[in-house]
């Protein structure tokens, strides 16, 4: 267990060390033609290269696609560990760091590996993927912390001070910790996270078969700071349960005893392949050093969003990236990548 004063869980706007990638293989999650979904990864991995270092996992005929794909590109490595899918921020380690890194003595950093089931056991086999957290510790040389419990890395997002944003719909779930309620897992996640308030929102994106990742909901843009999706339209299904999280964050407090200012951030309507509609959320950026890779659609609301994350970061280079395609697999970009924080004091 980490250390309860020595340790804290990082916000992502954090420097890094790098950035982690899962090469994708496996077509279970996603509706319509895979074959763009390798090239999508390939332009992404060159996007994250030119603001940190990229470490790409992969094994088999996955890591020889991804070689090619991302010849001649620096600042990329790649690992050979195997998978079953490629949303890492799900299956990847979770980054506790000393609280006081400059000491260089004492704690030291920890990889925290939630157990994993696919989402309540929704896409079989998943025996590969419930290692990577521990394969990746084990290749930075971290001690692992395990909870036991089943938890997915998009569940979660904290503002680096002490508070955790979560959405109760897919964290207190009997499909993966049969008999946990809400006050066991807030002990845990307290306990186990090193933190000291947990704000809980509720409902899920009309085809988010993650059951409601917070990172496609809510997220910290700072201390003090959410951004909180939103849906105008009445007849969209995401509308009521949206404006429900709006009012529970308007009236939250933080760690340190402050209300939530919350800017809302209209997302996609209907958005749909096929005719099934899919988790289509500009709130699922990914902050790479230096940047914002914003996710857009070819929407009314991409501009909007653009200018809204423009002003909350305004120190970064935004990037808007098309995920289209990627959300047909039900996820964006934040959902693929794994963040490693910078200074470790002497890990890699």
């Amino acid at each position: 267990m980490p250390e309860r004063n020595a340790h804290r869980l990082p916000a992502e706007w954090e420097p890094h060390a790098a950035t982690w990638i899962a090469w994708p293989h496996r077509r279970a999650t996603f509706l319509g033609d895979f074959a763009a979904i390798p090239a999508f990864f390939a332009r992404f991995v060159r996007l994250l290269a030119a603001c940190e270092p990229v470490k790409v996992i992969a094994s088999g005929a996955a890591l020889a696609d991804a070689r090619e794909r991302l010849r001649g590109v620096d600042g990329v490595e790649l690992i050979d560990i195997p998978t079953d899918d490629s949303w890492l921020r799900d299956t990847g380690p979770v980054f506790l760091v000393p609280s006081e890194p400059a000491a260089g003595q004492g704690a030291a950093a920890v990889a925290v590996c939630w157990e994993w089931n696919a989402w309540g056991g929704k896409y079989p086999p998943w025996n590969l993927d419930a290692g990577v957290s521990r394969a990746v510790a084990a290749r930075l040389g971290l001690p692992v912390v395990a909870p036991g419990v089943v938890l997915e890395g998009g569940a979660i997002e904290t503002d680096g001070e002490g508070t955790l944003l979560v959405n109760r719909r897919c964290v207190v779930d009997e499909r993966r910790n049969p008999g946990l309620d809400q006050a066991g897992m807030e002990r845990i996640l307290r306990e186990r996270l090193a933190i000291d308030r947990v704000i809980w929102v509720g409902g899920e994106l009309a085809g988010d078969d993650t059951d409601g990742h917070i990172d496609q909901i809510a997220r910290f843009v700072a201390a003090g700071r959410v951004v909180a999706a939103r849906q105008p339209d009445r007849d969209d299904p995401n509308h009521a349960a949206l404006e429900a999280n709006l009012a529970i964050l308007r009236a939250a407090v933080d760690a340190r005893g402050r209300r939530l200012e919350v800017i809302p951030i209209d997302i996609p309507s209907r958005f749909a392949f096929e005719g099934v509609q899919l988790p289509a959320s500009h709130l699922n950026y990914y902050l790479p050093n230096g940047a914002v890779l914003v996710p857009v659609f070819d929407a009314p609301t991409d501009d909007a969003a653009i200018r809204t994350l423009a002003g909350c970061f305004p120190d970064r280079r935004i990037v808007p990236v098309d995920t289209g395609g990627l959300v047909r697999g039900r996820g964006g970009l934040h959902c693929i990548t794994r963040d490693q924080p910078a200074g470790w004091g002497g890990v890699p």
